[in-house]
């Protein structure tokens, strides 16, 4: 049994990690709600990217010279995965979700006979990727978010994936991220980035009632248009990603830190009532030796 020095240190030791838990859930809750609100407004501006993407290549998609970020390079050999997670721990599951995808593509995309690579966003998803995939690790990106997701960062992000796409590093890019849901539920998402994958289209029922679509007339033309408007919808879709990302993190470190200061508040109850009873069986030994002694003499 330990001693009452022993239960002291320990209930000092579990009150002043409380303080820290505590401390990081309220500094996770104020971050949430800002990281939340970007990533619902810039929903709305993603989502339209795409659609407006799909619009244009729909017309170019079967042109031959069709721009390669629509169409691809005509094979699906070698496969770029975006693995989006943080540079901190201390965030429940947020990470090992991310990681559990990730492996699980590579292994099926190697069992496959395909290339895999793999861009580490965040230092903690490297860290575990690398014991099982070091030789596919190709780059890591770390500090995104520190102050809040910037357009910049994420544009940074997409150059790169872009330059290994030109440079013919691989065929196929697709990003790994937590779609934040609530502040206890983070979905991971696969989106892929290049080739184009328009969004699902609408079912028959769905267009009858939309009713009659508009022709539109581009100017200049489709192809020059989307010479533009693809590497920018790439930079959108990834800082979407990150946006997602980020909201998840915090919503996952504050429901984490919430559950470890309960816990720890437990804890201190029971070892409380430990230390009070092995002091009571200390005072009662105490007394009994007083008594015997006495009637000793």
């Amino acid at each position: 049994m330990a001693s009452l020095k022993d239960l002291k240190i320990r209930i000092k030791s579990v009150r002043s990690t409380q303080k820290i838990t505590s401390a990081m859930k309220m500094v996770a809750a104020a971050k949430l709600r800002r990281a939340q609100e970007a990533a619902e407004e810039a929903r709305a501006f993603s989502e339209r990217m795409a659609r407006m993407v799909a619009a244009i290549g729909d017309s170019v998609r079967s042109i031959e010279g069709a721009p390669r970020l629509l169409v691809g390079t005509g094979k699906a050999e070698a496969h770029l995965l975006v693995a989006c997670t943080a540079d901190r721990g201390l965030c429940g599951g947020f990470n090992g979700a991310i990681v559990r995808e990730v492996r699980a593509r590579a292994r099926r995309l190697k069992g496959d006979g395909k290339t895999v690579k793999i861009l580490c966003v965040g230092k903690k998803g490297r860290d575990v990727l690398r014991r099982e995939f070091a030789a596919e690790i190709v780059d890591t990106v770390q500090g995104i978010g520190r102050r809040g997701v910037a357009y910049a960062e994420a544009r940074g992000v997409a150059d790169k994936i872009t330059g290994l796409f030109e440079a013919g590093e691989f065929d196929v890019c697709t990003v790994v991220f937590n779609r934040f849901k609530t502040a206890m539920t983070q979905v991971p998402t696969a989106q892929q980035l290049i080739p184009y994958q328009p969004p699902a289209k609408k079912d028959a029922e769905d267009v009858a009632a939309a009713g009659p679509q508009p022709i539109f007339i581009f100017e200049p033309e489709e192809d020059e248009i989307l010479a533009e408007l693809l590497p920018m919808n790439v930079g959108v879709q990834v800082f979407q990603a990150l946006l997602e990302s980020a909201a998840s993190e915090h919503g996952a470190r504050m429901t984490a830190m919430d559950n470890a200061t309960r816990n720890a508040g437990d804890m201190i109850d029971s070892l409380t009532l430990t230390f009070n009873r092995t002091r009571q069986a200390a005072i009662t030994k105490e007394l009994v030796e007083i008594v015997s002694g006495a009637e000793a003499l």
